[in-house]
């Protein structure tokens, strides 16, 4: 399959409340009241995490006829250690995530090694894990001043 473009459009609103919107579909995001926001959205590094185990979880639905696995559950519990010292310039630390861990839960009567096997799969193939796990090329394209 060829390379896929995929589009995003993220429109500050009121406060830190932010209006995001890939074809046709839109979320809200927003910060923790004590992180400044208004609490009516999860905000961005909550959507990273969220993204991870959703991608995790589409993973596993397509590939388990391949694997020959039959599953009545599966998820993704998801949580990452962020310093938000980092992000606030309080002190010299990353700003991102440092850490970030999963447990996935799969009810099955497959083997154990099966699904370690399935899973391993699932960790390779995830393209969200790939893109937390390895560099990606993050450029500005333009800065657009409308008048």
């Amino acid at each position: 399959m060829p390379k896929t473009l995929f589009k995003a459009t993220a429109h500050l609103k009121e406060g830190m409340q932010v209006k995001a919107e890939s074809r046709g579909f839109e979320i809200t995001i927003d910060e923790p009241k004590g992180l400044g926001g208004t609490d009516t959205g999860m905000n961005p590094v909550e959507l990273v995490l969220c993204a991870l185990g959703a991608c995790q979880s589409i993973v596993a639905r397509v590939y388990a006829k391949k694997f020959n696995i039959q599953f009545d559950d599966f998820w993704v519990e998801v949580e990452g250690d962020l310093d938000t010292d980092g992000f606030m310039n309080k002190s010299d630390v990353r700003r991102g995530y440092s850490d970030i861990r999963y447990n996935i839960h799969i009810k099955t009567d497959a083997p154990k090694e099966k699904v370690e096997e399935f899973v391993a799969f699932i960790e390779n193939t995830c393209p969200v894990g790939d893109t937390i796990a390895n560099p990606v090329n993050l450029k500005l394209n333009d800065i657009v001043i409308e008048k």
